[in-house]
C-alpha cells in the first residue's frame, strides 16, 4: 500500500507572484527535489526536472494559461496535472498538492512519486475486438507512430491500434543516434515491449508496406500480407539521400545514418577510431555525427556545397560559428566544394580509399558518411490515388487528414501541413523534418480521431549538437531577409532572430536558455516583439507569456 503524507519543502520563502517559481528541497526525501510555481493566484508543486532529458523546469517558461515549457527542447506541461501537452517528454510530471502553514509550505505525495518526480501515461486498454470495432493501423514505427499510439489511448481510443514498421525494433529516441552513434536499440528505445503489451498495440516488426487500396481500406505488405482499417496513419519518416557519382552505388565503407543497422555498421567500420573520415554534406545530420567521431579522435573531413555549413536554414553568419566551434574539435572543412567521385582502395578495391573533388582535390577516406538530406517516405503511396506534392510529401490539412481520401492522415516528415507561425498566412504550408513536429503531429491525428475535438497548433522546435547545443524554433517557409544577431558568436553564446519584414518568424540559440523557449511560447500568442523592438533593446525575457494562444 502506497503511503500518503506531508512533506515539508526546504524554503525560506513561498511567498511568490504569478508565473514566479522555484526549486526546493523535499525535507525527510534523499535526493526529492520540486518545482513550486504560482499560477493564477494558485501554487502548484510539480518534479523538479523535465521527462525528457532532465533540464531543470525552474529555468523554464511559465505562460498565464498554465503550463511550465522545458529550457532545453520545449517538452510542455500542464502546471495543473503536470501532463503532457508538447512533444519531445513521453512521461508526464509528477504533481503535488500544496498547503501553506505558518509560513511553511507543503506537499502531499508518497516517496517515491517526489524521487521520481514523474510518470507514466495511463495507457492500459483491453481493446475491442467485435465485427465491427475501430482499427487504427499505424504505418511507421518512429517519433509519430510514438505520438499517436499514447495519443490515441490516452483520449480514451478503445479500438485496436496495429502498427507496422520495417524496423526491426519497437520506437527509439532517433536523435540520439547522429549525435552519439548509439549501437544498442535499448539504450536508445521509448518503451519496453510490455508497456504496449498493456497498451493492446499490436506492432508487426520488419514489415514493410507495399501499397494502400484507399478505398477499400486495405494495407498490403512486401511479403504478401493484407491489413484492414477503419483508420490510417502515415508516418513513415524519411528515406536519406544517395550520391549518383562514380563509386558511389559500388564500393563499401559508404554509409547514410538513420536507423540502428546503419550505427552499427558505421561504429564497425570506425573500429577502435583513429579512422579517416569523409563526411559529405554540412547538414545536421553530417555536422552531429562529426562532432562525435571527432571526438572520439578521428580525422574527419565534412564536404559542403554552401559557403557555411547549414547556410541555406540558418544564414552564413550563423553556420559560421557551428563551423568554429567543430573546428575546434579538430573537424576540417572543405566549403563551396562539390564531389565528383569515390575512388576505391589500393588496399581493398571493394570499399572506398578515397574522394574527389570536383575542383581535383583528392580526400583520403577510411570510411564516407552521406548527409546529404533525406526525402519522404512515400514510395508506398505513388499507386495508391493520392497526388503527391513536388517533394513527395502528402498535403494534409490542420488535422493531419490526407486531403482526397478518407479516413486517412499523414505525420511527421511526410506530411505538408497548415502552418500559423509567425510570417503565415491562410494559405501558408510548410514540411518540417523535426523530432518534436512529429510527435506532436501524431498527437494531434490522435486527438482527431479519438474526440474529433479542434487541432491545437503548435511552433516547430529542434535541437542539434554542434559542439553547443543549438536550440531552435519557428519555421521559415516564405524565408527571411534578415538576422539580428545577439550576444557573443565567438563563444558561441548567441541568440538569433530571423526575420521577414518586422515578423520575427524563427529564433536560433547556443549557451542562452530559455530564449527559445520564451520565443516559441510568444510566438503561439502572436505576442512576439518586433525586428524593430528587437533591435531597439527589448529583451523578449521580460515580455509576459499571456494566456490566450492565438495560431
Amino acid at each position: 500500500m502506497v503511503t500518503v503524507q506531508e512533506y515539508k519543502l526546504k524554503l525560506d520563502n513561498v511567498d511568490l507572484k504569478n508565473g514566479e517559481k522555484v526549486e526546493a528541497e523535499v525535507e525527510g526525501v534523499e535526493g526529492g527535489k520540486v518545482v513550486l510555481l504560482k499560477v493564477n493566484d494558485q501554487l502548484r508543486a510539480l518534479g523538479a526536472k523535465c521527462t525528457h532529458y532532465g533540464a531543470p523546469l525552474v529555468k523554464g517558461v511559465i505562460a498565464g494559461d498554465g503550463r511550465i515549457t522545458c529550457p532545453w527542447h520545449g517538452a510542455c506541461f500542464n502546471t495543473d496535472s503536470g501532463d503532457i501537452e508538447n512533444a519531445p517528454a513521453l512521461d508526464h510530471l509528477a504533481a503535488f498538492p500544496v498547503s501553506i502553514k505558518n509560513g511553511t509550505a507543503y506537499i502531499t505525495g508518497n516517496e517515491a512519486a517526489i524521487k521520481a518526480g514523474k510518470r507514466k501515461p495511463d495507457i492500459s486498454c483491453k481493446p475491442v475486438t467485435t465485427a465491427g470495432s475501430e482499427h487504427v493501423v499505424i504505418v511507421g514505427g518512429g517519433s509519430g507512430a510514438m505520438g499517436a499510439i499514447e495519443g490515441l489511448r490516452e483520449k480514451g481510443f478503445k479500438g485496436q491500434i496495429t502498427v507496422l514498421t520495417k524496423e526491426s525494433y519497437l520506437p527509439i529516441d532517433r536523435t540520439k543516434l547522429s549525435k552519439a552513434l548509439i549501437p544498442d536499440e535499448q539504450k536508445v528505445q521509448w518503451r519496453d515491449a510490455q508497456h504496449f503489451r498493456e497498451a493492446g498495440v499490436n506492432f508487426h516488426l520488419t514489415t514493410e508496406v507495399s501499397s494502400i487500396d484507399f478505398k477499400a481500406h486495405k494495407i498490403h505488405t512486401k511479403t504478401g500480407n493484407e491489413f484492414s482499417y477503419s483508420k490510417v496513419l502515415l508516418c513513415t519518416g524519411g528515406t536519406p539521400k544517395r550520391l549518383p557519382m562514380k563509386g558511389f552505388k559500388d564500393l563499401g565503407n559508404i554509409f547514410v545514418l538513420r536507423g540502428i543497422d546503419d550505427v552499427q555498421r558505421i561504429n564497425s567500420a570506425i573500429g577502435d577510431n583513429g579512422k579517416k573520415v569523409v563526411v559529405i554534406g554540412s547538414s545536421f545530420i553530417g555536422m552531429e555525427v562529426s562532432n562525435c567521431l571527432a571526438q572520439k579522435g578521428n580525422d574527419i573531413t565534412i564536404v559542403g556545397m554552401e559557403g557555411a555549413p547549414l547556410e541555406r536554414v540558418m544564414g552564413e553568419r550563423v553556420g559560421k560559428i557551428f563551423q568554429n566551434q567543430l573546428e575546434k574539435s579538430g573537424v576540417k572543412f572543405r566549403m563551396n566544394s562539390g564531389v565528383e567521385s569515390a575512388e576505391p582502395s589500393s588496399a581493398n578495391p571493394s570499399k572506398v580509399g578515397s574522394v574527389l573533388l570536383k575542383g581535383g582535390e583528392k580526400l583520403e577516406a577510411d570510411l564516407v558518411i552521406l548527409g546529404v538530406g533525406v526525402a519522404p517516405a512515400t514510395e508506398y503511396l505513388k499507386q495508391s490515388g493520392i497526388k503527391l506534392e513536388e517533394d513527395a510529401s502528402v498535403k494534409v490539412d490542420g488535422y493531419f487528414r490526407v486531403e482526397g481520401v478518407e479516413d486517412a492522415y499523414a505525420v511527421g516528415d511526410i506530411a505538408t501541413y497548415p502552418y500559423n507561425g509567425p510570417g503565415s498566412d491562410e494559405n501558408t504550408k510548410v514540411r518540417v523534418e523535426h523530432w518534436n513536429v512529429a510527435q506532436n503531429s501524431g498527437r494531434q491525428a490522435a486527438l482527431h480521431i479519438a474526440t474529433n475535438s479542434e487541432p491545437t497548433h503548435f511552433i516547430p522546435v529542434f535541437w542539434s549538437a554542434l559542439g553547443s547545443q543549438l536550440r531552435y524554433c519557428g519555421a521559415t517557409p516564405k524565408g527571411y531577409d534578415d538576422i539580428v544577431l545577439h550576444g557573443n558568436p565567438d563563444e558561441a553564446k548567441f541568440i538569433a532572430y530571423y526575420t521577414k519584414g518586422q515578423d520575427v518568424v524563427a529564433v536560433a540559440t547556443m549557451q542562452k536558455d530559455p530564449y527559445m523557449t520564451q520565443c516559441a511560447e510568444l510566438m503561439r500568442r502572436k505576442m512576439m516583439p518586433t525586428k524593430d523592438e528587437i533591435v531597439g533593446g527589448v529583451d523578449v525575457l521580460n515580455v509576459e507569456v499571456p494566456a490566450g494562444v492565438k495560431i
